[in-house]
């Protein structure tokens, strides 16, 4: 297998038949990106609730959001998703972006999300936004992208609270 500096990266749009690869994506980032934050029980929660093939395709095809899988050396290691917000003209929400922790570090996710503002440029979108629980380490690695603190929120989850910043990017 190649080194990680000399693999082939692709992105490519992810489609309804393209969920139980996001599902397994999911199933081994999930729980790493979230344990030193927020509890196993609301992680098993927001799993449940965000994560079923039912709640993809609703994102998908009612939601509107569209999902770019990441592939390294042909093999599926991170995924993002991103929709318009019906609420502001030219703003875009960076809904997911999660990379298998055995490719972090590589670069890959200025990849990413470089490939979602390219996107999102294209759609018409001046700006990205993302939501990043405030423990979250990534939070720097935003900042190296660009975005900034926009401001900060609390949002009830079922039995739960997201304690995040909205971070914010103007795209050129």
């Amino acid at each position: 297998m190649p080194s990680p500096a000399t693999a082939p990266i692709a992105i490519q749009p992810a489609t309804l038949a393209d969920i139980p690869t996001i599902i397994g994506l999911a199933e081994a980032t999930w729980e790493p990106t979230y344990r030193f934050m927020v509890s196993k029980e609301q992680i098993d929660y927001m799993y449940r609730v965000i994560y079923t093939p039912a709640s993809l395709q609703r994102q998908m095809v009612a939601d509107g959001h569209s999902f770019l899988l990441l592939y390294m050396a042909g093999h599926p290691a991170g995924y993002a998703s991103y929709a318009a917000l019906p609420t502001e003209t030219g703003v875009f929400k960076l809904h997911k972006i999660y990379i298998l922790p055995s490719h972090q570090g590589q670069g890959l996710g200025q990849h990413v999300v470089r490939a979602v503002e390219a996107a999102v440029r294209q759609a018409g979108g001046r700006t990205l936004e993302l939501n990043v629980n405030r423990r979250n380490p990534a939070i720097s690695f935003y900042e190296h992208q660009g975005f900034h603190r926009h401001q900060e929120v609390d949002i009830p989850i079922g039995p739960f609270w997201m304690n995040d910043y909205v971070m914010r990017k103007e795209l050129a």
